[in-house]
């Protein structure tokens, strides 16, 4: 077997390749995490209008949220896909302009303020690499880059008709004293994603989306489910606003470990929501009930060995895409 792709530490977990090129996820001791570095965070999910093709404007009312949270006891601020850039242009051309590096002036201005406040963000971008254009999200933390994500699962809406598919798999980045996992918006739709995540050792999964209208049954219980199914927090954080004849619902919302709602914001109203996060519930995979006669683990009943087709190659008819990219 051969190492294709590590998680954010090679210590803790990585994809292998199997024969038929087929993806394994193991985990093994030498891969596992670290000890948790703590119990209890506090989450702030920023729920925003945002300015299409003015990177300017929206750190700087980023910047400003961020000391807001910070100053009620965030430890992490979560903003919604594209809040840097915005979401709906109309060509890869009109885009790249707007498109920076991990390594940009965006990117380290907010860093400096996560310096200064000691404090954790994540944001949506547009990342501009050699590889491509890839609608992207960034976590840093008071060191720097904890990590980034680029979003693997593209619908053929917005921005995303243009973008490069997510080439990096789904790491597990330790930050704030606990393990955070990152997708975004139409991501969410394919619950293999939180659990390879879950699986590496997440804690919380941040999720910055920009669902529009035919997306609300996703706001209001994909959440949830992808919360209770991998016994771990998990946080949509929505953009509001119209751009381009496109409105955004809101709804952003924070679950925990059961499912259940910890905080959840208006339809149209720009917001913050916050939750407490005890992180000892997401390590807790053996829930116990009634002791000896109702327990489950979520993962210790998975029957993987019969989960083949979820991840075979493509051989459906209905399965190909009539869409031109």
């Amino acid at each position: 077997m051969r190492p294709i792709f590590h998680g954010a530490s090679s210590r803790r977990w990585r994809f292998v390749k199997l024969d038929g090129g087929l993806l394994s996820l193991q985990i093994t001791p030498d891969f596992m995490r670290e000890p948790p570095m703590t119990d209890t965070i506090k989450l702030a999910g920023v729920q925003m209008d945002v300015t299409l093709a003015d990177n300017a404007a929206n750190l700087d009312k980023m910047m400003q949220f961020v000391r807001e949270t910070t100053s009620q006891g965030a430890d992490v601020t979560v903003f919604p896909e594209c809040a840097l850039t915005g979401y709906c242009f109309d060509s890869l051309a009109e885009a790249q302009p707007h498109a920076e590096t991990l390594s940009g002036p965006s990117v380290q201005k907010m860093q400096q303020l996560c310096q200064e406040l000691q404090t954790t963000v994540v944001f949506g971008m547009l990342e501009q690499a050699e590889s491509g254009l890839y609608n992207a999200c960034v976590l840093l933390d008071p060191t720097g880059l904890a990590g980034s994500y680029r979003k693997v699962h593209l619908p053929y809406l917005g921005i995303d008709r243009f973008t490069t598919p997510g080439d990096q798999g789904f790491g597990v980045f330790a930050a704030s004293g606990t393990q955070i996992g990152m997708n975004i918006c139409y991501d969410g739709a394919f619950p293999e994603a939180a659990r390879v995540m879950a699986l590496a050792g997440a804690e919380v999964i941040l999720l910055p989306t920009n669902f529009p209208p035919g997306a609300e049954c996703m706001a209001e219980f994909v959440i949830n489910a992808r919360a209770m199914e991998n016994a771990v927090f998990y946080a949509g954080i929505n953009r509001v606003g119209t751009e381009r004849g496109f409105r955004f619902i809101g709804k952003s919302k924070i679950c925990d470990t059961n499912g259940s709602v910890l905080a959840e914001a208006p339809t149209e109203e720009e917001t913050v929501i916050y939750a407490d996060l005890d992180l000892r519930r997401a390590r807790r995979k053996h829930i116990i009930r009634v002791a000896d006669q109702h327990e489950i683990h979520r993962f210790a009943d998975r029957r993987p060995e019969v989960y083949g087709p979820v991840t075979a190659a493509k051989h459906h008819t209905w399965e190909d895409d009539p869409r031109q990219r």
